[in-house]
């Protein structure tokens, strides 16, 4: 592995740590109980990366776009940990985690076949 290809999976996760962190900011809200900003960037990062695996991009742009960028928008250890704050609303916790994994894998499929 060169530092090129270190370079773009670091300069994609750099961008893409800030904007998700933009995002949750922005949409999740305590109030509501349900993460909607998380939700949306796991949900939108599953359907592009599956989008992006169909379009046979340059190996410099997975790297950035799909690695990097995509790798670090989407977020599993946050998503688990909204888990663990739900667990006290049943129906928000079962909401929440199908339409991630639900919703992801569907995405994700939806993603590829528009590639």
């Amino acid at each position: 592995m060169s530092i090129l290809h270190l370079g773009a999976v670091a300069i994609g996760g750099f961008i893409a740590s800030i904007v998700r962190f933009y995002i949750s900011q922005k949409l999740n809200n305590p109030d509501r109980k349900l993460p909607f900003g998380t939700l949306l960037v796991n949900l939108s990062g599953s359907f592009l990366l599956g989008y992006s695996i169909h379009l046979g991009l340059d190996k410099y742009l997975v790297l950035l776009l799909g690695i990097g960028f995509l790798g670090a928008f989407t977020t599993f250890s946050t998503f688990n940990k909204e888990l663990l704050t739900l667990q006290k609303y049943p129906r928000k916790w079962l909401i929440y985690f199908a339409a991630t994994y639900l919703g992801g894998i569907g995405l994700a499929f939806l993603g590829f076949y528009i590639g």
